[in-house]
C-alpha cells in the first residue's frame, strides 16, 4: 500500500479530499493510473496518497465486467465545484462517455468526490459527503486504507460513524463481492 505523499506543496489553507476511482472498460489499470498521475501532476493537488486496488462486482446492470476500484486522498486549495470540474475533465480525458449510457453502466473511468474536508455540500451538481459511502464496499475498503477508522458524516442516518462501523454494517453479499488485488498503485 502506498501512503507516502507526493507533490508536497500544501499550504495551511488546503482542504483534505478523498476521491473514489473506478473502471471496468478497456485497460482499467491504465485508466486509473493515468487519473492518479494526472492528479499528482496538477499544480492544485498536493500530498497525494493512493489506496490498494480492489476488484468488485458492478452495482446496477450485472451484464458488465467487474470493476477495479481504489481511492486517493490529497490536499487542494480548489473550491469543491472547481475540483469537481477537474475530476470530470480527467474522466473525459480518459475516454469517459456520459451521453446515452445506462446509469451505473460500464465506464472507462469514474471519479467520485467522497469527502471535502468535513464540509457538507448539497448543490445541484454536487453532494458531499457522497450519499452512498456507507453502502458500498468498493468505496469503504479503499477509504479504510487511507483513513483507518476515522469517523465520517453519514448522510443516510444523519450522524457521524466510522469507516469500520460502515464496513461491519454491510450485508454479507456486499462483502463477498470485493477482493483486494495484489498489485499496488504507484
Amino acid at each position: 500500500m502506498r501512503l507516502e505523499p507526493t507533490n508536497t506543496k500544501s499550504t495551511d489553507s488546503d482542504i483534505i479530499c478523498y476521491v473514489a476511482l473506478g473502471s471496468n472498460m478497456g485497460d482499467s489499470r491504465a485508466y486509473m493510473q493515468k487519473a492518479i498521475d494526472d492528479l499528482k501532476s496538477n499544480d492544485n493537488i498536493h500530498d497525494v496518497n493512493v489506496s490498494n486496488f480492489y476488484s468488485s462486482k458492478p452495482h446496477g446492470p450485472q451484464d458488465q465486467p467487474d470493476y477495479m476500484n481504489a481511492a486517493v486522498s490529497f490536499t487542494t486549495g480548489l473550491e469543491a465545484e472547481a475540483l469537481l470540474d477537474l475530476l470530470q475533465k480527467i474522466e473525459n480525458d480518459n475516454d469517459r462517455v456520459r451521453e446515452g449510457v445506462v446509469r451505473w453502466g460500464a465506464r472507462t473511468l469514474d471519479l467520485d468526490l467522497l469527502l471535502y474536508s468535513d464540509k457538507t455540500i448539497n448543490t445541484k451538481r454536487l453532494t458531499v459527503p457522497h450519499p452512498r459511502i456507507c453502502e458500498r464496499a468498493f468505496v469503504l475498503f479503499p477509504l479504510r486504507d487511507l483513513m483507518g477508522g476515522i469517523a465520517i458524516s453519514n448522510l443516510q442516518i444523519n450522524e457521524t460513524t466510522s469507516i469500520l462501523d460502515c464496513i461491519n454494517a454491510l450485508p454479507p453479499e456486499e462483502l463477498e463481492n470485493i477482493k483486494e488485488l495484489c498489485e499496488e498503485a504507484s
